[in-house]
């Protein structure tokens, strides 16, 4: 009897708590305390939440909202989306990206998810801190030269992240201060708000005392790379990009220019250099467990578990067909595509150990700064010794990525120190490069037919790759490879149409800027995505590799 009263009180408790479970009041919890908005309606508080807004730039919150799905190097959208790398690794790790690189994913795909919250968390706080700002200026807490500043910033940064939800799905909402979250949906075109938040950043100082903020000069290339790409407005965006090259300053106040040599744009000590215009700043060690580190690139260096970098985890394998667009004819780009044809020779399929010989032919020099290939000295780490340094050849070929990797010499100084990989590194990511102004400009030049602008601001880019003294080289001092590079000439061909001049460019802003996260939204601006990605897939298809990465892939089919 006893146990069934029990049960009996039981079935009592239980119809009650489901009975009032299904009351819509229910869900209604009432908080134990909430923050007053005043208390940050001071010049700190503010400065605190446009903080945290800078702090989704690298795309990346320890509360889950992003990780390297979400990554501001746009690594798998915008270099394995646009086949200049494999996804590499294995078949079986991160297999959401399979159908990324194959342009099968549907809706539902994490990456998606992952890189759409982690832009909207950005643009969240960006409008935090107008709301709190708003509320400062009528409290009179701030001056008006400190609320024009943080308004400016937080504008601007909400226009880059509006911009990067744009450049993945065009069709999206445009999510302001004062709108009505519960209603929103997604608009056909949002570019005209997406261009006035950038705007505002225009007027900001070139000198913002900090190497992380966003001036002037940062806002006008973010500014006119919305125009060339939502607009097509060249004419507007060549006179933004000419007034960067002729006066432009990093956020520090510092001067801006081409480094010197080309490798040296990729080091970590130099992440903040001149050619970095724009760096979204890494941090290790400093007690944050990696979080400030680049989290969205620890999955891309050699997998081998000790004496190479990072030591995990085999991902972002560059294309053959990548690296045989670094094969020059008498130290120009073959823009017919017919590199193809003498592709550069590989070592997939043999053991370590085995005998390999070199690739003999002529190459651009920024190949072996950009791509770990066999023999090849990678950085500081000796030669890349080949399939051991590769997690699975068969599944994803040869190569392995460079740009991002840090030197021997460097680790446990500008990598994380105690954790499950040293892949946690300082270097962050350049996002606004001078060289990458200069074919923004040159791009706009070709499009207002100014062809003789556009040759020596490409030539310029040459120019600083061509330097023998930036070659990688062998321990002996001798040049690792056949490095043979040269300028245009200053007649004829390419720079005699519009069509040929942009083939000459495409071609550069693919050899200087590879595997950065550039390629599909580049392809994407020039409206060639699709003859160009299923022209590259029909090259990679007959790879050794080629049926297991991309089995009957198309693009549009």
């Amino acid at each position: 009897m006893r146990k069934i009263k029990n049960l009996i009180v039981l079935m009592i408790i239980l119809v009650f708590g489901f009975s009032n479970a299904c009351k819509e009041d229910f869900l209604d919890i009432t908080p134990n305390g909430a923050l007053d908005a005043k208390v940050l309606a001071t010049p700190e508080g503010v400065d605190a939440l446009l903080i945290g807004a800078y702090s989704m730039m690298d795309g990346i919150s320890s509360q889950g909202t992003g990780g390297w799905e979400a990554a501001s190097s746009n690594w798998v959208f915008g270099s394995i989306r646009g086949m200049e790398a494999n996804k590499g690794t294995d078949a079986g790790d991160q297999p959401d990206i399979n159908p990324i690189q194959t342009f099968s994913e549907s809706a539902t795909n994490p990456y998606l998810n992952l890189k759409w919250r982690s832009i909207y968390e950005g643009i969240s706080r960006c409008n935090a801190t107008l709301t709190v700002l708003k509320g400062a200026e009528n409290e009179g807490t701030v001056t008006a030269e400190e609320a024009d500043k943080f308004r400016k910033q937080a504008r601007t940064l909400r226009g880059y992240f509006h911009f990067e939800a744009w450049r993945m799905w065009t069709a999206i909402p445009y999510v302001d201060e004062t709108t009505d979250i519960e209603t929103v949906t997604n608009a056909s075109d949002v570019s005209d708000q997406i261009i006035a938040d950038l705007t505002e950043g225009t007027t900001l100082p070139k000198d913002m005392d900090q190497i992380g903020r966003f001036n002037e000069t940062v806002s006008k290339v973010l500014l006119a790379k919305a125009l060339m790409q939502m607009k097509g407005n060249y004419a507007s965006a060549k006179t933004l990009l000419q007034d960067v090259k002729d006066n432009g300053k990093k956020p520090d106040g510092g001067d801006i220019g081409l480094e010197p040599l080309y490798g040296d744009v990729f080091d970590v000590t130099k992440r903040n250099s001149m050619e970095a215009i724009y760096t979204v700043q890494y941090s290790v060690n400093d007690g944050s467990g990696g979080w400030n580190g680049g989290w969205g690139e620890v999955l891309n260096f050699p997998y081998k578990g000790g004496g190479s970098p990072g030591g995990c985890c085999g991902f972002f394998q560059p294309t053959q067909e990548f690296v045989n667009s670094f094969r020059t004819s008498g130290g120009l780009p073959l823009l017919d595509n017919t590199y193809n044809n003498t592709p550069v020779v590989n070592d997939q399929g043999l053991a370590v150990g085995a005998a390999f010989t070199e690739d003999a032919g002529p190459l651009d020099p920024r190949l072996d700064w950009t791509v770990g290939r066999r023999g090849i000295p990678y950085l500081d780490w000796g030669p890349h010794t080949g399939q051991d340094w590769i997690r699975d050849q068969s599944y994803a070929g040869p190569y392995s990525p460079k740009k991002q990797v840090y030197r021997k010499s460097q680790e446990g100084t500008f990598t994380e120190v105690g954790s499950w990989t040293s892949g946690w590194t300082a270097n962050g990511y350049r996002l606004i490069r001078y060289a990458d102004v200069l074919l923004l400009l040159a791009e706009c030049q070709i499009k207002t037919a100014d062809l003789a602008g556009a040759r020596a601001n490409i030539n310029l880019v040459r120019q600083r790759a061509s330097k023998p003294a930036g070659f990688v080289k062998n321990d002996d001092g001798s040049n690792a490879a056949n490095y043979v590079i040269n300028v245009y000439p200053d007649a004829g061909y390419p720079f005699n149409s519009e069509s040929n001049a942009m083939l000459a460019l495409q071609m550069e802003r693919k050899l200087e800027l590879g595997m950065e996260g550039h390629r599909y939204f580049d392809l994407q601006r020039w409206g060639n995505v699709t003859s160009e990605l299923n022209r590259i897939l029909a090259y990679e298809k007959t790879m050794p590799w080629g049926s297991a990465v991309y089995g009957n892939a198309s693009v549009g089919g």
